[in-house]
């Protein structure tokens, strides 16, 4: 693709509200060097919780992970940013489709590059663990 080419193709921002940022460390690599997709995995699960605890006012477990994909590698020192939106609710249940953007430190926000995106499930437990119902909108 040349320079006018992709100087004309569409921006591509962050879907969702921002809700984490790390900076990748040595210790999070893989024997490849790059860091560790687990790591990244977590990151994003502990994040995206977030509007999962907002929508049900509590406590909420983690109950399933789709369509996760990689789309790049992290490395060392670049800084992540996780974003998440609320695609589905049921009767206990939240759906979040969380997106993690990564730019070496340093550079422009702009300069930021989508590296990994998936759909968390999380459901709201009482205090005993069990599901509950989400509360009225």
């Amino acid at each position: 693709m040349s320079d006018a080419e992709q100087s004309s193709a569409p921006v591509r921002l962050p879907e969702g509200q921002p809700v984490g940022r790390v900076i990748a460390m040595p210790a999070d690599t893989n024997p490849e060097g790059d860091i560790f997709g687990g790591w990244l995995l977590a990151q994003m699960d502990v994040a995206g919780a977030t509007p999962a605890f907002e929508r049900a006012n509590g406590r909420c477990a983690t109950v399933a992970l789709d369509g996760m994909v990689f789309h790049q590698p992290v490395s060392v020192g670049d800084e992540v940013s996780i974003y998440a939106r609320i695609i589905h609710t049921g009767r206990t249940s939240v759906r979040v489709h969380v997106e993690a953007w990564k730019r070496a430190r340093g550079q422009p926000e702009a300069q930021s590059v989508r590296v990994t995106e998936g759909v968390f499930t999380y459901v709201a437990i009482d205090s005993d663990r069990k599901p509950r119902p989400l509360p009225p909108v």
